[in-house]
């Protein structure tokens, strides 16, 4: 169950550093969150992401990540990022925050302008569940920078004992 949680968590990591040249569609970013459930035989059967709006609040369209996912994605829109795995009869995964397209910083040379995503939601990730050795130096990186920034966040607006669960939760994993 950890192995697959941390798959996932992988797939999670992956759209969130996700840069890629304007024009982009969710299409090609999906395989990012499913390539280490592939090395292990395994995927999920639903989208990675959908978009997040006003009017319908969830499963707006027209931008999502999945394999249906044609539209271009633009500066602005939010979408989901959710990867997971599920075992038929035992237990399921997903790991669900949404993001925010914005404009990634200018690389020399780039020929096209370049989007990343901005996090936007700020919960931690259960650390007990993660397989610290399957992850490379770059996700320990992420996860560690986001619960540190989950941390600096939500502290302020806690009472003693919960800032204490949330100091625990966040701590560092690499």
């Amino acid at each position: 169950m950890r192995d697959r949680f941390t798959r996932v968590l992988k797939g999670h990591i992956a759209i969130a550093c996700a840069v890629f040249p304007e024009g982009t569609s969710g299409a090609q970013l999906d395989p990012l969150a499913r390539v280490s459930l592939w090395q292990a035989g395994l995927d999920f059967d639903h989208g990675t992401g959908h978009g997040v709006g006003s009017y319908l609040s969830v499963h707006e369209g027209p931008a999502r990540i999945s394999k249906l996912g044609t539209v271009p994605l633009k500066r602005g829109m939010i979408l989901s990022n959710e990867p997971g795995y599920y075992k038929t009869g035992t237990y399921g995964i997903r790991i669900e925050n949404l993001v925010l397209v914005t404009t990634a910083p200018s690389v020399a040379g780039a020929e096209k302008p370049l989007f990343a995503f901005e996090t936007l939601t700020l919960a931690p990730i259960d650390r007990r569940l993660v397989k610290a050795d399957m992850l490379n130096v770059e996700e320990k990186r992420w996860l560690d920078a986001y619960h540190e920034r989950v941390a600096e966040t939500l502290s302020p607006l806690l009472d003693g004992e919960t800032r204490a669960w949330l100091e625990d939760a966040t701590r560092p994993v690499g």
